[in-house]
C-alpha cells in the first residue's frame, strides 16, 4: 500500500489533480496582498487625481486578483477535472456579462423609450 493511498490521497495523485506547494501559495499571497495594498495606496494618497481613473485602476486590479486568487489558490486551469470547470467558469462569465451589459443597456436607453409628454407630477 503506497502512502499516498493510505492518507486518501492516492486518486487525486492519479487523476492528474495536483496540489498547490508552499511557494505556490506563498506567491499567491504575496500577489494578493501587493494587489490590495496598491488600490488602497491610490485612494489613500490620492495620487492619480481623478476619480474615474482611480476607480477604473481598482477594477482593473481587483480583476487581476481574482485570476490570482483562482489560479493560486483555487487551482484552477484547462486542465482541472478534464476542463469542465474552466468551461463553468467561462459561461458563468457569459451569462453575468450578458445580464450586466443588457442591464446597462435598458438603464441608458430607458429615457429614449418613454412615453412623450408623460409628465409623472401631473398624476396626483
Amino acid at each position: 500500500m503506497s502512502s499516498d493511498a493510505h492518507h486518501g490521497h492516492g486518486e487525486a495523485h492519479e487523476a492528474g489533480q495536483g496540489h498547490g506547494s508552499l511557494k505556490g501559495y506563498l506567491i499567491g499571497f504575496g500577489l494578493s496582498v501587493v494587489l490590495t495594498a496598491i488600490p488602497f495606496w491610490l485612494v489613500m494618497t490620492g495620487t492619480l487625481g481623478n476619480a474615474q481613473a482611480t476607480a477604473l485602476v481598482i477594477t482593473a486590479l481587483a480583476v487581476v486578483q481574482i485570476v490570482v486568487h483562482m489560479v493560486f489558490f483555487l487551482h484552477m486551469d484547462t486542465k482541472a477535472e478534464g476542463g469542465w470547470t474552466m468551461m463553468a467558469l467561462i459561461f458563468t462569465l457569459i451569462v453575468v456579462g450578458i445580464t450586466l451589459i443588457g442591464s446597462l443597456w435598458v438603464m441608458f436607453h430607458l429615457t429614449t423609450n418613454m412615453m412623450p409628454g408623460h409628465d409623472m407630477g401631473s398624476m396626483r
